[in-house]
């Protein structure tokens, strides 16, 4: 028989979910909280998503001085079995939190630490995180890089639950992978909002180097096509970079700018691509990654961050470091060259997404975690004695 929730309730959980925006939001964040949301209602699981935006006390707003509104306390305030907290929503949260009473928990739900992708930590963006993420009962984190910068600013019980791909099944075949791998020319893809952080114009800047060195002849179209697919919308002053970078490298004819698109229409052009370069200044786990090697698509990632747990540099794919285009240059003229190491990497990376965990696994670590916390009349977090410390880890 299963055993009650702290609510009294037998057959399933009494959640709260709190994010910054409207949960619609397409990122890879949202993503991920629309996908738990999803898992644990299909489990019997109440759970309630609260948009903060929507109270006038955005995550950028808050501070020492306001006046947080009413009704956002008095919704938050609620005998949850657990309220779990997009830590995006950290200014805010990190005033309110040690107002709420009722919630038996109270757990942040971390996908990276802004502090951990600024180019320089500030010292006010480090104390709001650090503010927050003491005024939690415990933390759930989407890769072993994200636990490891919480750690660095408090210890509190952690689950790493990195999220799921996008497709059930696998979506190729080892051997088209490597009839694709011959194609020309070779088609790079970058999939992510234009954001500095996101290394954008590094990239154009290595492959503005790649065309240079493998040389096309007079008159024809490059040896290497990009495809940049994201929303222009979150920095239009970056954007508006992007776009006049193409230009005064001369790529027009070797870059397509699509914006955001559709799923379907990503899917599509996944199972073209040759190669994913997504070299950011870091990334908490680096979703994109994974849905592209379940279509066989070799992900050349960021060497900062949590995509190094998911790519094994050389054996599925390539890593580099943030900022350095002439890293990116050479790494992608190596596989414009050979393509029988293009195919070999990118039917590992088939491999590799197809042992992943799903979303569903997920899910389920994410709800025994959450039905292990338990809120002493303190106000301090303990964890089920049944629970072996770490083992969540």
């Amino acid at each position: 028989m299963e055993a009650s929730t702290p609510s009294g309730r037998a057959d399933g959980l009494s959640l709260g979910l709190v994010v910054p925006g409207p949960l619609e939001t397409r990122s890879g964040g949202y993503r991920y909280d629309r996908q738990l949301v999803s898992q644990l209602r299909a489990r019997g699981d109440a759970v309630e998503v609260i948009d903060l935006s929507r109270y006038d006390a955005g995550p950028e707003t808050a501070s020492a001085g306001e006046t947080l509104p009413r009704a956002l306390e008095h919704r938050l305030n609620r005998p949850f079995d657990a309220l779990v907290q997009d830590e995006l929503c950290a200014p805010t949260l990190g005033w309110l939190n040690p107002h709420l009473e009722r919630p038996h928990a109270l757990v942040a739900l971390v996908h990276h630490l802004r502090s951990a992708a600024a180019a320089v930590p500030g010292g006010d963006l480090l104390e709001t995180e650090r503010r927050y993420l003491e005024s939690v009962d415990a933390t759930v984190c989407v890769s072993e890089a994200t636990r490891r910068c919480v750690e660095a600013y408090v210890s509190r019980p952690t689950l790493v639950a990195p999220p799921g791909g996008r497709v059930g099944s696998r979506a190729t075949s080892r051997a088209a992978v490597a009839a694709r791998a011959t194609d020309d020319p070779l088609r790079l893809l970058f999939v992510g909002a234009l954001l500095p952080r996101k290394g954008v114009v590094t990239l154009l800047e290595g492959l503005l180097s790649l065309r240079r060195r493998l040389e096309p002849a007079a008159g024809r179209p490059g040896p290497v096509h990009l495809t940049l697919v994201g929303d222009h919308r979150r920095d239009p002053a970056y954007a508006r970079r992007v776009l006049d970078s193409i230009d005064a490298f001369g790529l027009e004819a070797d870059v397509t700018v699509t914006g955001e698109v559709s799923s379907a229409r990503l899917v599509s052009l996944l199972s073209r691509a040759h190669v994913l370069v997504a070299p950011s200044r870091y990334e908490g786990f680096g979703m994109v990654a994974l849905e592209a090697m379940e279509h066989g698509v070799v992900p050349v990632v960021s060497a900062a961050g949590g995509a190094r747990e998911l790519v094994d540099d050389g054996e599925n794919g390539l890593l580099v470091p943030p900022a350095d285009p002439d890293a990116i240059s050479e790494l992608l003229a190596w596989l414009a060259r050979d393509r029988s190491r293009l195919a070999r990497l990118g039917g590992r990376a088939l491999e590799t997404a197809d042992a992943h965990p799903d979303w569903p696994e997920t899910a389920d670590d994410v709800r025994s975690f959450l039905r292990s916390l338990e809120v002493a009349d303190t106000g301090q977090t303990r964890r089920d004695p049944s629970l072996e410390e770490g083992e969540h880890r």
